[in-house]
């Protein structure tokens, strides 16, 4: 483009053709590997609606017996969120390359929680499972490690990015490093630490349904169970108790985070 004044401005060349040619490329391999098809899509669709079907209406008379597993459900998802929560806070801080000055402290820290956030949560109640035996144990073992892991990720990124004045200042007043974060760093990031505990002890409640398919406990193994049997109006039932579980829990700690905001 030539300006008024004589000068050319070239503009770079756009590289979203090029973008778009790649994830058509990947695409396609994606196909390959996977043997995705949409004709047995189309061709087998019905069976999904048929199951929906055979869910519908639930078997009511079987709501006597999911209240207590439901029970041990939120039991477990809230234990285990609770103490993920607190101990991630430590970690957290250890994890934080503004309040540790140990390089190799930090970067330990970090690796633990990125270990632990690629065990996925089944493979962990599996592997509690071993060590606790069958039950609720194992399933809050489970979500404790992965509330560490994922509320320690997040918070250690928030206290990397607070304001540190007052921090420093309490610092220079003679406030060992502790107390100078409990009193400066500690405020501020207390309304998103719970907030985001709050976030994940939802997510648990619906993780601690499908632990139940390890043998970890809760109304998960009455889920497994039905699916086994093919009683779908039972497997209804369990869903339509678990959606309004999960609905009120959300409704509540949604309440609750905006007024940490």
């Amino acid at each position: 483009m030539t300006l008024g004044n004589g000068k050319t401005v070239t503009f770079k060349r756009s590289k979203a053709p090029w973008i778009a040619l790649l994830l058509l490329f990947a695409l396609y391999f994606s196909i390959q590997i996977t043997g995705f098809s949409i004709v047995v899509l189309i061709e087998r669709i019905y069976q999904f609606w048929k199951i929906v079907g055979e869910m519908i209406p639930p078997n009511w008379s079987y709501l006597d017996r999911l209240w207590q597993p439901l029970f041990d459900t939120i039991k477990m998802s809230l234990l285990g969120s609770l103490l993920g929560a607190v101990c991630a806070l430590p970690i957290a801080f250890l994890a934080s390359s503004n309040m540790v000055k140990s390089t190799w402290l930090v970067v330990a820290s970090k690796l633990f929680l990125s270990l632990l956030r690629t065990l996925p949560t089944l493979v962990a109640a599996l592997i509690a499972t071993f060590i606790f035996g069958i039950g609720t144990m194992a399933g809050t073992v489970a979500i404790f490690i992965f509330t560490v892991a994922y509320v320690g990720k997040l918070l250690y990124e928030q206290i990397e990015n607070t304001d540190l004045k007052a921090f420093e200042a309490m610092h220079s007043m003679g406030h060992s490093t502790f107390s100078a974060f409990r009193y400066a760093i500690l405020p501020q990031i207390l309304p998103n630490y719970i907030s985001t505990a709050l976030f994940c002890f939802e997510g648990n409640v619906r993780y601690a349904a499908i632990l139940g398919y390890v043998g970890a406990g809760g109304i998960g193994l009455l889920l497994n169970e039905s699916l086994g049997w093919r009683n779908y109006a039972n497997v209804g039932m369990i869903l339509l108790l678990l959606a309004v579980t999960v609905f009120c829990i959300e409704t509540l700690s949604e309440h609750f985070r905006k007024k940490l905001m």
